[in-house]
């Protein structure tokens, strides 16, 4: 298998959510949770006369990055660590700090080989979690290396290795969330290197399985099933994710993530149907009903909200009809209604971030959606509000896309006839 990185050449904006830069993050094992907003394709609209904008799937993929489920740090002591890998953790972490990835790679391989040579109680507490700790520090210095394909069987062995401990003995509900992070982790690399494409959905499949199941399990709900699943039974009563009780170890981002990951890959493979009941439960999560009294993070509604742009995208795909169109109307309007609350209520710039990067996409889908419609007037003053957010948060991309909405609405008003003066005023019947 080859893992070649220059495959790929869609425009990706990453942001980093756990600053591993500063000094307070720099000698961390887990997995750093990042987000890649990518500009994929919606459906083309010259191609299927739909102009959903095609830069504006930087909403579409939620792009889950390198997710951290159980976020598992250590700091400068080592103390935590048996002595046989505390020196060579010590060395590989200080050697990747300096951009040193070939020293770094020799200390943290040989700690790695030595964990698992020790006994499992020499871990204790969470065994699992620390060697699978050593394995991640190990497989994200080979990608910052750019060695993906030893990164990914690194990966692939720390995931197999929680697999099959679990099957021995249950795993403690952290330890499990690591292995959803794995093979979130795992799915993201099958993606962004272009993997055969079965590859990368029985990793996020089993992300999204076994999240359930440790949900499931923590949460006391025997029969917990995903809205919309194919193989529910007739006798059970569908349950969304956000009317449980996670676990004090699961955040909403551990369970959204997955779901997000998993509803992305089959939109992109045109699986409307298994995408649409992914993205309601994620949804369901980030943005609570108005009555409900969980509570969620301004980002979280930000999410949410372009969540349902993606949702308005997906309801216009395949043959166009009114119906198709007006639903389409609804989730935009919908995620347009969750940004503005969300900006009412106040935050911090880098927690409306990704509101003001969703409105600039809202507004110009919507203004598609109107010019399907035929409504170019409403659709022309959208184009025009888009093309205002975009220069504000300074988008380029969204600043040109908005540009060349509102020339082709300009030619096509150009090539329209002006009604005569006589079919505007038609003279009266003449007289016998």
């Amino acid at each position: 298998m080859s893992l070649n990185a220059s495959v790929r050449s869609t425009n990706v904006l990453k942001r980093t959510l756990h600053p591993s830069s500063s000094a307070k993050w720099n000698i961390t094992l887990n997995l750093p949770w990042t987000r890649s907003y990518t500009n994929l394709p919606f459906a083309q609209w010259t191609r299927s006369n739909s102009r959903i904008s095609t830069v504006f799937t930087v909403l579409l993929a939620v792009g889950l990055g390198s997710t951290a489920y159980g976020v598992y740090e250590f700091y400068s002591m080592f103390t935590m660590w048996p002595q046989e890998v505390r020196g060579d953790l010590r060395a590989g972490i200080k050697a990747k700090n300096h951009d040193d990835f070939s020293l770094s790679e020799r200390y943290l391989r040989r700690a790695y080989d030595t964990a698992l040579t020790l006994p499992l109680d020499t871990f204790s507490p969470s065994p699992h979690l620390k060697l699978s700790g050593i394995a991640i520090a190990l497989a994200s210095t080979l990608e910052a290396a750019d060695r993906p394909e030893p990164a990914y069987e690194v990966y692939s062995d720390a995931l197999s290795r929680l697999r099959a401990a679990n099957a021995a003995s249950p795993l403690s509900g952290p330890e499990r969330m690591r292995a959803v992070a794995i093979a979130s982790k795992l799915g993201e690399m099958a993606e962004t290197y272009q993997l055969p494409v079965a590859e990368e959905e029985r990793w996020l499949t089993y992300a999204v399985e076994e999240l359930l199941r440790v949900v499931r399990d923590g949460a006391g709900h025997p029969k917990l099933v995903v809205e919309g699943e194919a193989q529910q039974q007739q006798d059970e009563t569908p349950m969304m994710l956000a009317e449980l009780e996670m676990p004090p170890w699961v955040t909403k981002t551990d369970v959204g993530a997955p779901l997000e990951a998993l509803g992305r890959f089959y939109a992109r493979e045109g699986n409307v149907e298994y995408a649409v009941p992914l993205y309601l439960q994620a949804i369901s999560l980030l943005v609570p009903p108005v009555t409900s009294t969980k509570k969620s993070t301004p980002e979280e509604r930000c999410r949410g909200a372009q969540l349902m742009n993606n949702l308005a995208e997906l309801s216009i795909r395949g043959k166009q009809t009114d119906e198709k169109r007006a639903q389409a109307i609804a989730w935009a309007q919908q995620g347009l209604a969750t940004i503005e609350r969300t900006k009412a209520s106040g935050g911090s710039p880098e927690e409306l971030w990704l509101c003001e990067q969703t409105l600039a996409a809202v507004l110009f889908n919507l203004g598609s959606l109107h010019e399907i419609g035929n409504d170019t007037d409403r659709s022309r003053e959208l184009f025009k509000q888009s093309l205002d957010q975009a220069k504000a948060i300074r988008m380029r991309e969204g600043v040109m896309e908005a540009q060349a909405a509102l020339r082709r609405l300009d030619r096509i008003a150009k090539r329209v006839p002006t009604p005569t003066a006589d079919a505007a005023n038609p003279s009266s019947p003449t007289s016998n």
